[in-house]
């Protein structure tokens, strides 16, 4: 008889012993009876014990393939790589062809001490060897790749260094899924409290820039576990996972919550088609709230959990989630995603993918096309041997967050889990993201408003977003560095606010715009004949753009130049002059002509739209009202502009 040989990952079976073929020809007695005594042993649950009487068999008779083969099996148990190996190799120099998997168990070992250049001719032998295990053999190809994989990835290793974050967020108490908003002024985590998860928060202090103490998130956080969840760009809107709740549909959904009035709303299931009977987590939004991700068992995945993508509805109801299809999932588990405000990377981790074994981190890019292009491993040593959990990136792109077992201090024997931060490798990072936080008030009585907020790519990028204001006339809106936006804020009944932020050539995000927009009321009348007194301050058309030194619009200016024609069609009674001006680069007289020949474009355009010209005029100043001095390039910007007041 011989011991159970479980040719698995690591786990060995102390029960259900069964025979597997003879002893050796010629085996002494003795030896025989020490393996029976070894046997008994183990199924007595004292492996010490069995590994004494192996070791004592093999003393009797060194060439005993089965004592050695075993023995290696219980010292990889606990762990001791070097003697399970060893002991491996001795069997396999006794007899190569007998039991093939061993091949397959030494390359294990070998990948558990990191000597993976040693790891993959053992595999190669074990594949070439033909083994009818087919599920083994599947292991084992993937195995080859993750291993020849890691072989490279300790040759080229990527900059790694990771920090605990301050010790108000960790304790000895495990804390890990940290979610930040946009501007990194708000830290949502998970810390287990009695053996209960539920959600801290922490704002991060003006003076040191570092955590303050974190508050539990009494509103949300329950008797049972508050899971996996994400923080909205803003901070506002939190999704995440709870489990056997009794308005479930399956074991686990999705939770959305929001805050309003100084508080969290009570939890909303998010109900089908975004959960179903299956098994759905990890939640992660767009920066503009629009697009929630997430992984998910449901059906029509290619194996394990997968991550699906659901979009919300003009109605604001979500749409049925879609798989992101066999780019990103594979047939083990992939999840965990999140995606960065800039919406074209993101970061997940799975278990299909080359990597160095168990889960890894990955990142994917979003082509030009709207396609998630092939993922890359984020490298080694930020991916290891053991599973790699849950990575976030900064808005800035600069620096992640994930969680890791801090092994230097075991209590009881149990690493503590952590929230670490380390600089993220210029390879690896996303586009760096600035941002527009505002408050829309109406000019008059300077209460807020909710009005419609719009960004987008002036050359017709693939950025495009539009959001509502909160109740309070906020709002906060993401800008991925490498275009240049036109941004308008509009309400029914109101004169439309336009700007534009140039950051194309811009390589860091840089300060955050902080703006307070005001909205003139639309004139509910018009203006006696004649009266030449404006009755709004000028409206500066931010996104009406020309040709250099030329009245000739430019197509991007199409969008603004609508937006001004909806205004008068919708206020029939409106009448509006047109202005033009420059800054004082040239001569006087030129720009003065120049600044006119603007105007009247634009006046030419509108009536072309079918606007009466009696509700148009039109004027240039030339350089003779600017608006800022002009002695800087982004002063004389400024200076150059078209504009209209209501008549």
């Amino acid at each position: 008889m011989r011991l159970t040989s479980l040719f698995s990952f690591g786990f060995f079976l102390l029960s259900g012993l069964s025979l597997f073929g003879q002893h050796p020809a010629g085996a002494p007695p003795k030896a025989v009876k020490l393996f029976e005594k070894a046997e008994a042993a183990l199924k007595a649950q004292d492996p010490d014990q069995a590994i004494r009487f192996l070791k004592d068999a093999l003393v009797v008779a060194p060439d005993y393939y089965d004592a050695w083969v075993d023995l290696g099996h219980l010292h990889r148990e606990r762990r001791e790589w070097e003697a399970t190996v060893a002991c491996y190799e001795k069997a396999l120099r006794l007899d190569s062809l007998y039991r093939p998997a061993i091949w397959y168990q030494t390359a294990l070992a070998l990948r558990e001490m990191g000597r993976f250049e040693e790891a993959i001719p053992k595999l190669e032998t074990y594949l070439a060897q033909n083994p009818k295990n087919e599920r083994q053999k599947a292991f084992a190809v993937q195995l080859l790749e993750q291993t020849r994989f890691a072989a490279q990835a300790v040759k080229n290793p990527v900059p790694f260094q990771p920090q605990p974050l301050h010790s108000f967020i960790n304790t000895p108490l495990p804390e890990y899924l940290p979610s930040l908003s946009a501007d990194g002024q708000l830290l949502v985590f998970t810390r287990v409290v009695n053996g209960q998860e539920d959600f801290y928060f922490s704002f991060r202090s003006p003076e040191t820039n570092d955590w303050q103490p974190p508050q539990p998130l009494e509103e949300l956080n329950t008797p049972v576990n508050e899971g996996a969840h994400c923080l909205s760009a803003d901070g506002r809107v939190l999704v995440f996972t709870a489990c056997n709740q009794r308005d479930g549909l399956g074991s686990c959904d999705l939770y959305i919550s929001t805050w309003s009035k100084g508080e969290w709303s009570p939890p909303r299931n998010l109900r089908a088609p975004v959960n179903s009977p299956g098994y759905e987590t990890q939640p992660t939004l767009s920066a503009n709230g629009n697009t929630l991700l997430f992984a998910s068992t449901r059906p029509g995945g290619f194996g394990g959990n997968d991550l699906w993508q659901s979009d919300r509805l003009p109605d604001g109801r979500w749409s049925t989630p879609r798989n992101l299809g066999p780019v990103i999932n594979t047939a083990e588990d992939d999840q965990a995603p999140f995606l960065h405000p800039d919406g074209r990377t993101l970061y997940f981790m799975s278990k299909g993918h080359p990597g160095m074994g168990g889960f890894d981190l990955f990142f994917s890019r979003k082509s030009d096309a709207g396609e998630w292009e092939k993922p890359q491993n984020l490298g080694y040593p930020i991916n290891t041997l053991d599973n790699e959990g849950a990575l976030i990136v900064s808005a800035d792109g600069k620096k992640a967050l994930f969680t890791k077992d801090q092994k230097q201090a075991e209590p009881k024997g149990r690493p503590v889990t952590d929230i670490y931060e380390f600089d993220l490798y210029a390879e690896a990072r996303p586009t760096p993201v600035t941002y527009v936080r505002g408050v829309v008030k109406d000019a008059v009585t300077k209460t807020p408003v909710q009005a419609t907020v719009q960004i987008a790519s002036v050359e017709g990028g693939l950025r495009e977003d539009s959001l509502s204001t909160w109740e309070d006339g906020s709002f906060f809106i993401c800008l991925p560095l490498g275009e240049n936006y036109a941004f308008t804020v509009e309400k029914k009944g109101y004169l439309f606010f336009s700007e534009n932020y140039e950051l194309r050539e811009q390589r860091e995000a840089g300060a955050p715009y902080e703006v307070e927009i005001l909205l003139y009321p639309a004139p509910a009348v018009a203006s006696p004949p004649g009266d030449q007194t404006p009755s709004s301050p000028p409206v500066v058309l931010r996104n009406v753009f020309f040709a250099t030194g030329s009245a000739e619009l430019r197509p991007a200016s199409t969008a603004e130049l609508d937006r001004l024609f909806r205004l008068l069609e919708s206020n029939p009674a409106m009448r509006i002059e047109l202005h033009g001006h420059t800054d004082d680069v040239g001569a006087e007289a030129d720009n003065l002509d120049l600044s006119t020949r603007r105007a009247k474009a634009v006046y030419d355009y509108l009536i072309e739209k079918g606007i009466a010209p009696s509700r148009l005029s039109y004027r240039g100043f030339g350089e003779s009202m600017p608006l800022a001095p002009n002695t800087t390039p982004e002063n004389r910007q400024r200076n150059r502009r078209t504009e209209f007041v209501v008549r």
